[in-house]
């Protein structure tokens, strides 16, 4: 078919906003699913970048741009050459054709710039298909735009299927986060490590690519969900393609894996985090949305739309979603604050053609929303901390909210547990379940009320966030903790031989690696430090007289307790890490007191968080005074911008078990996963 795209890039260019008003603007500035030869004006055809699996849905979406004075009257969308839809401005049911708002509102503005959409289209067959748009304006004149995608071919072997999937997700989690957790954990004699981690017992390994749809560098919510779409998403967004509307829940749609299986295979979904249960990674498995932060309809979606993922288990923090606004609380210093951050700005109404096309709940601006006793009205078990998640027993359904935002850090945690921290007394929730112990009771419950199986998300949340912080011990005790839980998706494996689990992560955080060992015992290290071992400027005498290299870092030993976690992460002649994505801190080599104040809590605002430290740098950087977090330490400039550590574009390794493993291997995309994922549910050799 010939290609007879005007020449605009796929983003409405700065020439396209200046010149709206010439005769020839008459255009289709967007087309999606997106696609390389719509990309580059008919010149190519790879690689393939919209790619599905047979009967998996999508929306279909063009941008149309007329002449000066002119309106669009209509929008055909064609397969094949093959007529799927007709939409004019009153379209109903699936289709629409609304304004393109990004554009009409620009300065200067494109007036009577419109989207027209289809939603909720099934695939076809398998095979690569031409998708055609043609616009019509109000003058009879029409412009056209070709692209294309793929519906790939998979076999359904109809033996050895996996009914269960698990994903293992450590946020942020690059091979050297894996090794440091090794080596601590652990342990090394003779240069054998003494027992590998879970993770490393998997037999399948494959080396993941993990870039976004719009850059190099992916955030944590195209990282997921492009391994559950089998697309790519742009930075920011979840389940859906960018559009030229202003609206967070309005953009084309993509079927998540969690909503094909419940619909095509009765699947239940569980979702499992030590974040805020709003976060990138949880959200990408289940929600749509263009705006990762729309805290409020996030959480919303979850239960308005559970019949259609089948959702049955979510567990982490976040509860502060949950409480209708405002919702009194109390810190532990006695001070008041707003326990909820709902929010009508945060909150979701979906169009017409959304609800219509993909059977979505329609939405509604409620703050004062009581989501917990929405749940439990519609039969869910609500647990707020680990005492009632250890005696809930398998429910048919299980909501766990253990914090108002992010739960808290493993070391901080077990210090809780041991009585030698109070962070989470200061955060107001002491009794919270360890990660391990959520995949369990996840486990239990989806294995108990699942005949036709599963998928289950559990996500190791803090390796990501602290290696932002470049708290190396506290990220390092979250790799412990991720690998406790991977150990229990095994076990079940083991037992269940008809369950795929992959271990593996959405990208790389901090650029973290493994550079050594202090020549120093924890004492000494702390003489130094007491001796002023910080310079501004120049050779700072506390590195140069504590990281030892090559043959002097040796083997680091630490003493595990009996809760499986170190007794002590400041141990003499410790591990020591650099980061090659850092910003600015300093430097001790000795665990922070503290982690960093969480910004997401609610009650930052009132003692005792408002007393925690706010970064690792004072404001000011090198010029200004000593940090909280850290009163002594050396000064270590950073490779970008600011006092936190940022995402990586290095590919990310992944370890399959169980089920289908052996589809996984080589170098491949993070979209290719989904298509493994998929034909290891339809069965393999």
């Amino acid at each position: 078919m010939k290609f007879r795209k005007s020449s605009m890039t796929l983003a409405v260019s700065a020439a396209l906003l200046l010149g709206a008003q010439a005769a020839d603007a008459l255009s289709i500035t967007r087309l999606t699913p997106p696609s390389q030869w719509f990309a580059t004006h008919g010149a190519s055809h790879g690689p393939m970048i919209s790619r599905f699996v047979h009967g998996q849905r999508f929306d279909i979406q063009a941008t149309v741009v007329p002449d000066a004075g002119q309106t669009i009257t209509q929008v055909e969308f064609l397969i094949d050459g093959n007529r799927v839809a007709r939409i004019v401005p009153a379209s109903v049911g699936r289709k629409s054709m609304v304004a393109a708002d990004v554009l009409t509102t620009a300065s200067p503005p494109v007036p009577n710039a419109i989207a027209a959409s289809l939603r909720a289209q099934p695939s076809g067959p398998e095979g690569v298909h031409t998708l055609t748009a043609v616009a019509t304006q109000s003058d009879g004149k029409t412009t056209s735009a070709d692209g294309e995608f793929e519906v790939v071919k998979l076999k359904a072997m109809g033996h050895n299927k996996a009914k269960n999937i698990i994903i293992m997700l450590g946020d942020g989690m690059g091979a050297s986060h894996r090794t440091a957790a090794r080596i601590v954990l652990n342990g090394y004699a003779q240069g054998k490590v003494n027992q590998k981690l879970n993770m490393d017992t998997f037999p399948n390994t494959a080396m993941i690519m993990t870039a976004s749809l719009n850059s190099i560098i992916t955030d944590s919510a195209p990282g997921m969900q492009n391994y559950v779409t089998g697309n790519k998403a742009q930075n920011n967004q979840e389940g859906v393609w960018p559009d030229d509307t202003k609206a967070a829940f309005d953009n084309p749609r993509v079927e998540y894996l969690s909503e094909f299986l419940a619909r095509t295979q009765n699947k239940k979904l569980g979702i499992v985090t030590t974040a805020d249960v709003f976060d990138a990674t949880p959200a990408a498995n289940a929600v749509h949305t263009a705006n990762r932060g729309a805290g409020t309809g996030i959480v919303d979606q979850y239960l308005d739309d559970a019949d259609k993922t089948h959702l049955a288990v979510l567990m982490g923090g976040g509860r502060k979603w949950f409480l209708p606004n405002p919702s009194a609380m109390t810190s532990n210093a006695g001070a008041a604050f707003n326990g909820s951050a709902r929010t009508t700005g945060t909150d979701y109404v979906l169009p017409a053609d959304i609800v219509t096309g993909w059977g979505a709940a329609p939405g509604a601006l409620d703050p004062a929303r009581n989501l917990i006793g929405d749940f439990t009205a519609a039969g869910w078990t609500y647990v707020p901390d680990r005492t009632a998640l250890a005696a809930a027993g398998t429910p048919s359904k299980l909501l766990g909210l253990f914090s108002l935002s992010n739960m808290n850090i493993a070391l901080d945690k077990i210090g809780g547990q041991r009585g030698t921290s109070t962070v989470v007394n200061d955060y107001g929730f002491p009794d919270q379940p360890m990660l391990d112990e959520m995949a369990q009771k996840a486990l239990d419950v989806l294995d108990a009320n699942s005949p036709d199986g599963f998928v289950l998300m559990v996500e190791a949340a803090s390796i990501d966030k602290q290696a932002h912080q470049m708290d190396s011990s506290r990220w390092i005790l979250e790799a412990i903790e991720f690998d406790r839980a991977v150990g229990v998706a095994k076990q079940y494996a083991a037992t269940h031989p008809d369950t795929l689990v992959i271990v593996t992560a959405d990208h790389e955080c901090s650029g973290a690696v493994i550079i050594g060992a202090s020549t120093k015992t924890d004492t000494d290290l702390q003489t130094a430090i007491a001796a002023g071992g910080s310079t501004a400027l120049g050779t700072p005498a506390l590195r140069d007289g504590t990281v030892g290299t090559y043959d002097s870092a040796k083997f680091p030993k630490y003493t595990i307790a009996a809760d499986g976690y170190p007794t002590t992460t400041d141990v003499d002649y410790r591990l020591l890490v650099g980061y090659g994505a850092n910003g600015d801190r300093y430097e001790d080599y000795r665990t922070r007191p503290q982690p960093t104040n969480d910004s997401q809590q609610p009650g930052n605002g009132v003692l005792p968080l408002s007393g925690y430290p706010r970064n690792n740098v004072a404001d000011g950087g090198l010029g200004g005074t000593r940090p909280i977090q850290q009163a002594d330490g050396f000064f270590v400039t950073g490779q970008v911008p600011g006092d936190q550590a940022v995402h990586t574009g290095g590919d990310i390794p992944l370890s399959a078990y169980g089920r289908g493993a052996s589809l996984l291997g080589g170098t491949i995309d993070n979209t290719d996963v989904f298509f493994s994922l998929i034909q290891a549910t339809l069965g393999v050799k």
